[in-house]
């Protein structure tokens, strides 16, 4: 739990002042007692009440002045809140490298079918959007509630040289800006509240390979965590060397070997254009809040993105709970004061019995 005026937290400070004022006012009503030569008359006229009773109003209180003023104090709880996911952009890696065929039976065409089979399955909710990125990023669909629009354009995609993921990161997260109007466009300066929580827009990042053009992607990852906007990356392929054999439709060329070439290379993360860079991912993902996940074939893949929805509806964001300590308060107070008025009431005298006449 967090507060908005920690300041207010001094308000505590009244607690003991309440009871010197009360201290000393017993203490006055002690030597003004009036003396009477018998207590048993007194203790007669009066209700009784236990030593637990004439403790209980001041403890009420107490507890209530104590959380009238952690009240005071704006308290935010953090606590998991359901999300609509506004819109999800999905970035899609198409460098040449997409053409191996470690994942059967390439990279792109098994990327093209976990895709679809995500947007059928998101058909009737949060809108989508297209990214395609290699040595630059282009929107390819703009966030759209249009399942054939965005299946057909999957249909389409066409592999070239470079690998930029910052540019899809940056261009995606621009994509949202135009729908939605809480997400502040890249280059724009940010001011958002600390503790704001997450904004109901994500970015599926899906990439092979390893950033070698454009802006450095942890810089735009801090520019999507600045927006609330949460990035979630998707390392996929595996690191087995595997012939690049792509249709002509989807071959655009490699920016690492001969167009349409062998792969030789093997293991080697960053310097390998055939692996995915795993650590910068992590770290794309944890920077903004989001999830890396692992895919190393089309199951992998589909099974990736079939959790995604589970961490998009669920997000935590930072709630104002001030008014239920303000209840709260306000209830053991006025419990305080009304128990001895209870308590100290006017007993009614029980009625003569009558007498039969005779």
């Amino acid at each position: 739990m967090s507060f908005s005026w920690p300041w207010a937290l001094l308000t505590l400070l009244v607690i003991p002042l309440v009871f010197a004022v009360w201290w000393l006012t017993r203490r006055r009503r002690r030597r003004a007692a009036v003396r009477v030569t018998s207590i048993a008359l007194v203790r007669t006229a009066l209700p009784g009440r236990s030593r637990w009773r004439r403790r209980i109003p001041p403890v009420l209180l107490t507890l209530g002045l104590a959380v009238l003023a952690v009240g005071a104090a704006r308290p935010q709880a953090t606590v998991p809140v359901a999300s609509s996911s506004a819109t999800i952009m999905l970035a899609l890696d198409v460098s040449g490298s997409m053409c191996s065929t470690d994942v059967q039976p390439n990279r792109i065409t098994a990327a093209e079918h976990a895709a679809t089979a995500f947007i059928d399955s998101q058909t009737g909710g949060p809108r989508i959007g297209l990214v395609t990125f290699a040595g630059t990023a282009v929107v390819l669909v703009p966030p759209t509630a249009d399942t054939k629009q965005l299946i057909s354009a999957l249909g389409g995609l066409t592999t070239s040289f470079g690998t930029a993921i910052g540019e899809g990161i940056l261009t995606s997260l621009d994509a949202i800006a135009e729908v939605d109007p809480s997400v502040a466009p890249t280059g724009a300066t940010v001011s958002r509240a600390r503790g704001a929580g997450y904004a109901d827009d994500v970015i599926v990042v899906l990439t092979d390979g390893s950033n070698n053009r454009g802006i450095d992607p942890q810089t735009a990852a801090r520019q999507a965590a600045d927006r609330g906007v949460r990035v979630f990356t998707i390392g996929y392929g595996t690191d087995n060397p595997a012939p690049l054999a792509c249709s002509s439709d989807q071959f655009g060329g490699f920016g690492g070997g001969a167009p349409g070439g062998f792969g030789a290379f093997g293991g080697g993360g960053a310097n390998n254009p055939f692996d995915a860079d795993y650590a910068a991912l992590m770290k794309i993902s944890r920077t903004t809040g989001g999830t890396f996940y692992r895919a190393q074939d089309a199951d992998q893949l589909a099974a990736a993105l079939a959790r995604l929805p589970d961490a998009f509806t669920i997000v935590r964001k930072h709630v104002d709970i001030a008014s239920w300590f303000a209840a709260g308060g306000g209830l053991l107070i006025a419990a305080a004061v009304a128990l001895p008025l209870w308590w100290n009431r006017t007993r009614r005298m029980p009625a003569p019995a009558k007498t039969a006449d005779h």
